[in-house]
């Protein structure tokens, strides 16, 4: 094909879709993951055709590149419960909320959880030294100071450093299944209003986030009277999104937080116009008519009902052991949707 042969999109998907099926073995890679792929490459292919700039070409593939590196570190624990420590850099260890944060890595450790962190110094090293090196895993900045891993996780598999906050935070946040937010600054504080937004707007999967201050020293009791008395009044935030966010007093009421969330709740799916919430126990008629009453403006018709695994589910082979309740959610009150996990949580 000469240079100047321009080709139109069926062409160009037919070509792609050759060149990945004999680059991918066929027995690894599902229908809907080849059209992905195909749909990777032919966008890739699109970009560079629309002319960018340098910079943007460096940008799209650097996100691309890190993105894969972080996936693959990731994978052999996607099984494993993992928590996601933030907080900031500055903090000394000589600071009490450095051995705040090493306390509570080293109970969640000791409760099964895996300790994820952005690698650097401070409250993200307390955490690793807490947790310890075999049950952290850390995804680093490229900072000009701070170019390298602290000395708990530096050089282990379960490392990988990346170019943009951006990419960064989405590792930080996709791969967990609990936060703790600790005191720190700006970056600390745009991590946590990111988990919040993202959570509100079911962007990311019902989790608990926790904010935990130092006893006497109220940082995140001062950001709770905030959004209280600045953001709700001016109704920029509803009474439900206060859900989404505990203020824990200390290193149990923090724990408690993580693991009382996960004693009946497991997870969330979405089928269709079904939300599907599965629970470890099931739960009886009678508390199902209660959370019906309660929680009826949750949904947009019908009711809260038991179902079995669904066609979708059983085809995934998805935790087709767990009991299951479903609902047409409205998609817009996921404070309240936490509220009805609080409440599946203490039957």
């Amino acid at each position: 094909m000469s240079q100047n042969t321009s080709i139109n999109d069926s062409e160009l998907k037919l070509l792609i879709d050759e060149l990945v099926t004999s680059a991918i073995s066929q027995r690894t890679i599902s229908k809907l993951d080849k059209k992905l792929v195909v749909e990777l490459i032919t966008t890739s292919l699109k970009l560079a055709n629309d002319k960018p700039n340098t910079l943007n070409l460096k940008i799209a593939t650097a996100a691309i590149t890190e993105m894969r590196d972080a996936f693959v570190m990731f994978a052999p624990y996607t099984n494993r419960k993992k928590v996601t420590i933030f907080g900031s850099a500055r903090t000394t260890k000589d600071d009490p909320l450095y051995k705040l944060t090493q306390e509570v890595a080293k109970c969640l450790s000791e409760n099964g959880w895996m300790v994820v962190t952005g690698a650097g110094p401070g409250i993200m090293e307390a955490g690793m030294s807490g947790a310890g090196r075999e049950m952290s895993i850390g995804v680093s900045i490229r900072l000009p100071f701070e170019t390298s891993a602290n000395p708990i996780i530096a050089g282990d598999e379960k490392y990988v450093s990346m170019r943009y906050f951006f990419t960064r935070k989405l590792m930080l946040v996709k791969e967990s299944d609990a936060f703790i937010c600790m005191p720190g600054g700006f970056g600390t504080l745009d991590e946590m209003f990111e988990l919040l937004t993202l959570l509100q707007t079911g962007k990311g999967n019902p989790a608990p986030i926790v904010l935990l201050d130092l006893p006497g020293d109220p940082f995140w009791e001062d950001v709770d009277l905030f959004v209280k008395n600045s953001l709700l009044p001016r109704k920029l935030v509803s009474e439900s999104d206060l859900a989404l966010y505990h203020v824990a007093s200390g290193v149990q009421d923090a724990v408690d937080t993580i693991n009382n969330f996960y004693s009946n709740y497991h997870s969330t799916r979405i089928v269709g116009n079904l939300t599907v919430i599965r629970l470890r126990d099931e739960i009886t008629d009678a508390r199902l008519m209660e959370l019906n009453q309660q929680f009826a403006y949750l949904s947009n018709a019908g009711t809260i009902t038991k179902i079995k695994p669904t066609a979708a589910e059983v085809s995934d082979k998805d935790n087709l052991d767990l009991f299951r309740i479903a609902f047409e959610f409205t998609r817009r009150d996921f404070g309240g949707l936490r509220k009805l996990i609080d409440q599946l949580n203490n039957q």
